[in-house]
């Protein structure tokens, strides 16, 4: 078995646990992984204003269709 610490595939540092989910036989199953690197050192490195920006799908605030 392996460590529940999940680290940075790049530099190894530690990263959090994330939760994200895909379709099986119609129903919707968590899978947890590791999440973005907070090492500004890191060449996987994922600032904060990439991680607001991600699309969920939605319709942008203040704009309307």
């Amino acid at each position: 078995m392996g460590s529940d610490e999940r680290v940075c595939p790049a530099c190894g540092q530690p990263v959090q646990t994330v939760v994200r989910r895909h379709k099986t036989l119609g129903a919707w199953v968590p899978v947890w992984v590791g999440g973005p690197c907070h090492n500004p050192e890191c060449e996987a490195y994922a600032d904060a204003d990439t991680e607001s920006d991600e699309d969920h799908g939605g319709t942008p605030a203040g704009k309307s269709s």
